[in-house]
């Protein structure tokens, strides 16, 4: 049986007692981390980025407003809930501190129900939000990571290459004669080849960091860290062959093969390395494999 993990929620207050009754109410539910004063709460939720944050209000070093001031300066916590906690009731204060960015506010003395219900609301929130981010990065058609998904993975595996010294690598694919294929079994099935493209691309990728994306239309991208040429070059053939021995067949029991160009540029980065010209690159290079005849696997080269 699958263990769900528990949220992780950071409680900043210097008060023995209103640790000890938040603890009472939360631990069954929540994975609980305790700061006793604003500044060590501020770095704790910088390193360990918990799911919220509950904020006492009058602390003795920093005061909740100017702890929540630190946590939305920071890009690491901008985004993480703040719940106040207070014994403060006057309208001014709550308008302070919704101003500074809290999402809600517990008042002293607790009520169980209440803090309980409060927590609830906020992780709701935070499971809606976190579907539709996932939603942003998904291309619906194909199941696969989208654009934007693939440009945040690349860039962050560049400076990790860069860092490491070691080498990256991206294949550029091109469904050969889509349109013609759409033309001739219609959009509908059209979406199916590009379903099935999909399917084969990702089965070829072996290893966890290894990434693949719909590009647009009938294009699709891999990355391969940690991967020199020669290697991704064996990725791509073998991407090619699965593709070419493809039988898609229809709902009306149609058939159809087809074939994919693909387009392989590797590169060792440094810190003046440019990213556009690497996608250049592999661009250039599908663009030969076009230009050749298709259904074949062209590396970049100096001379492209």
């Amino acid at each position: 049986m699958k263990t769900i993990k528990k949220r992780t929620i950071l409680i900043i207050d210097d008060s023995e007692v209103d640790i000890a009754a938040l603890t009472d109410i939360l631990s069954l539910e929540y994975e609980l981390v305790i700061a006793r004063c604003g500044t060590k709460g501020v770095e704790l939720a910088k390193s360990i980025r918990p799911d919220l944050i509950i904020l006492d209000v009058v602390m003795p070093d920093i005061d909740g407003y100017e702890a929540i001031s630190l946590l939305k300066k920071a890009v690491s916590t901008r985004n993480i809930p703040v719940i106040f906690i207070t014994s403060l009731s006057k309208t001014k204060d709550e308008k302070k501190g919704l101003r500074l960015g809290c999402a809600d506010y517990i008042t002293k003395p607790f009520s169980k129900e209440l803090v309980k219900l409060r927590i609830q609301n906020q992780t709701r929130i935070l499971d809606y939000i976190n579907k539709i981010e996932e939603l942003s990065r998904i291309d619906q058609l194909t199941g696969l990571p989208n654009r934007r998904s693939f440009h945040e993975r690349l860039r962050s595996e560049w400076k990790l290459a860069i860092r490491e010294g070691t080498s990256v690598s991206i294949l550029v694919m091109d469904v050969d004669h889509f349109k013609k294929c759409n033309d001739t079994y219609g959009h509908l099935m059209g979406d199916t080849v590009l379903q099935k493209v999909a399917n084969s691309i990702a089965s070829c990728l072996k290893r966890p960091t290894d990434f693949a994306a719909r590009w647009g239309g009938e294009e699709f991208i891999a990355l391969l860290p940690k991967t020199e040429l020669n290697e991704a070059q064996y990725v791509a053939e073998e991407i090619r062959k699965n593709i070419e021995n493809l039988i898609i067949t229809f709902k009306d029991g149609k058939t159809t093969n087809i074939t994919i160009s693909i387009g392989v540029a590797t590169e060792k980065p440094i810190k003046k390395s440019s990213l556009n010209n690497f996608m250049q690159h592999a661009d250039g290079a599908l663009y030969e494999a076009k230009k050749s005849g298709r259904n074949n696997v062209t590396i970049y080269q100096t001379s492209l």
